[in-house]
C-alpha cells in the first residue's frame, strides 16, 4: 500500500483550490440587486423625487431568465404598517402581498422553470391613499438574467374618481374597469383616480384639490395628510410612457348635493382641462365617458348633469375649435343595481368586470384591437 505526501507544490496547489471552492461556494450563493432607477425595473404611474411611489396603480416591472426568488426593499417612507400591492406572475392572476419597510421576500408562484425561460414579474399599488412604497432595490437569484422590459404599443391614460379607482374592491384598483380593460387590450396604462375628488378645484370629501389642479402633480390627494410628505411637486410629464389614448370618467362629487357645481361651471372647468390635456396629448383621441348614473333596487338610475348634458357640451365645443378626436362613451344602461355595493352604490368586482367588458367592445367598434400578446412575453 502506497501512502501519497504532498509536495510543497501540492499543498500549495491543494490551498488553490481550496480558495477557488470557497469562491464557487459565495459565488452560487450571491444574489443580483437590481437598484431604484435601473433600466432593468420598468416603473409606471408616479414617483417622487424620494423613489416614494403615488397614485393608485403606480409599480413597477422586472423581466429575467432563470428567475427563481424576487425580495423587494423598501425604504422608510413606505406606508406603515403595510402597503398592499398585486403581483403578477407571467400576466397571471393578481395576488395581493403586503410589503413593508425593509426586505419583503415576495412569493413567486408560476415561475417558468426552465433556465433559458423568460419570467415577466408586474407590481401595482392596490390602494389609493395611504399607500405609498419607496423603492430602493429588488434583489432576484444570482443566476438570474435580468432583461429590460418592452412596454406594449398601446398605454392608456385613466382620470378618474373613486368609480375608476376600485374604492371598496377587495384588491382595490386592480379590479376596477379600467384596470381590467388595459389588461383586456394587454396595454399599459397609467391611473390618476381619486375618490371623493372633484374636477373642481375644491376641497372635496376631504380631498384639498379637484383632478384640474392634482392630475399635473406627482402626489395625489393624500398628500395632505402625510406627515413626511404633505407637499405636492409638479408631474414631469416627459417621465412618462407616452399615452396612445385618454379616458375621462369624472364629475360625480361635483354633482352631488354636498358641493352641488352648476352644469355651466362644471362645463367650463372640463373644457379648460380638456384644452391643458389636448396640449400634453396633442394627437391622441380622448374618450369622454358619460356617467352611468347611481342605480336603485327598484330598478331606476339617477343620472346627473342631463339637461343639457356638459359631457356632449363638451364635445361640441371642442369639434368647434377643429378638435374632432374627442368622442363620447354613452355609458347608460351599463350598470345595474346587480352591478354595485348596495350601500354605496360602487361597483362591485363584478360590476368593474362588466363595465370593462362593455368599454372593451366599445373599444373596438371605435377601431381598437386588443393586442394579440404582450410585447415582453413570458416563454
Amino acid at each position: 500500500m502506497k501512502i501519497f505526501t504532498l509536495s510543497p507544490l501540492s499543498t500549495m496547489l491543494r490551498s488553490v483550490l481550496v480558495a477557488l471552492a470557497v469562491a464557487c461556494v459565495v459565488l452560487a450563493q450571491s444574489t443580483i440587486v437590481i437598484p431604484y432607477g435601473s433600466p432593468y425595473l420598468y416603473l409606471n404611474g408616479r414617483w417622487d423625487e424620494t423613489d416614494t411611489s403615488w397614485w393608485t396603480g403606480t409599480g413597477f416591472k422586472l423581466v429575467a431568465k432563470n428567475l427563481k426568488e424576487m425580495t423587494v426593499y423598501l425604504g422608510s417612507l413606505t406606508t406603515q404598517p403595510s402597503a398592499s400591492v398585486g403581483v403578477s406572475v407571467n400576466y397571471g392572476a393578481w395576488q395581493t402581498v403586503n410589503l413593508t419597510a425593509g426586505a419583503n421576500v415576495v412569493p413567486l408562484s408560476g415561475l417558468n422553470s426552465s433556465p433559458l425561460s423568460t419570467n415577466v414579474i408586474r407590481v401595482a399599488n392596490e390602494g389609493w391613499q395611504n399607500n405609498n412604497i419607496q423603492l430602493e432595490a429588488v434583489e432576484v437569484n444570482g443566476d438570474a438574467v435580468p432583461e429590460v422590459y418592452t412596454p406594449s404599443s398601446v398605454n392608456f391614460q385613466f382620470i378618474g374618481d373613486s368609480l375608476s379607482a376600485g374604492q371598496y374592491c377587495v384588491q382595490g384598483v386592480i379590479n376596477a374597469w379600467n384596470f381590467v380593460t388595459a389588461e383586456n387590450f394587454k396595454a399599459e396604462h397609467s391611473i390618476q383616480a381619486q375618490p371623493g375628488v372633484c374636477l373642481t378645484d375644491i376641497e372635496c370629501w376631504g380631498n384639498i384639490h379637484g383632478q384640474s389642479y392634482e392630475f399635473f402633480q406627482a402626489e395625489d390627494d393624500g398628500y395632505y395628510n402625510d406627515a413626511k410628505h404633505n407637499y405636492t411637486t409638479p408631474w414631469n410629464f416627459a417621465r412618462d410612457l407616452p399615452a396612445t389614448h385618454v379616458v375621462i370618467h369624472i364629475g360625480a362629487n361635483d354633482a352631488s348635493t354636498a358641493y352641488n357645481i352648476s352644469e355651466p361651471s362644471f362645463l367650463s372647468t372640463y373644457e379648460t382641462f380638456v384644452g391643458q390635456l389636448r396640449v400634453l396629448y396633442p394627437t391622441q383621441p380622448f374618450f369622454i365617458f358619460s356617467p352611468w348614473g347611481w342605480p336603485a333596487a327598484d330598478g331606476t338610475v339617477s343620472y346627473y348633469y342631463t339637461s343639457p348634458s356638459p359631457y356632449v357640451q363638451l364635445i361640441e365645443s371642442r369639434n368647434a375649435l377643429g378638435d374632432y378626436n374627442i368622442f363620447l362613451v354613452n355609458t347608460t344602461g351599463w350598470v345595474s343595481w346587480a352591478d354595485v355595493f348596495p350601500t354605496n352604490q360602487h361597483p362591485t368586482e363584478e360590476g368593474h368586470v362588466k363595465i370593462a367588458a362593455e368599454f372593451s367592445t366599445w373599444l373596438m367598434e371605435w377601431g381598437l384591437s386588443p393586442q394579440p400578446s404582450w410585447a415582453t412575453l413570458a416563454v
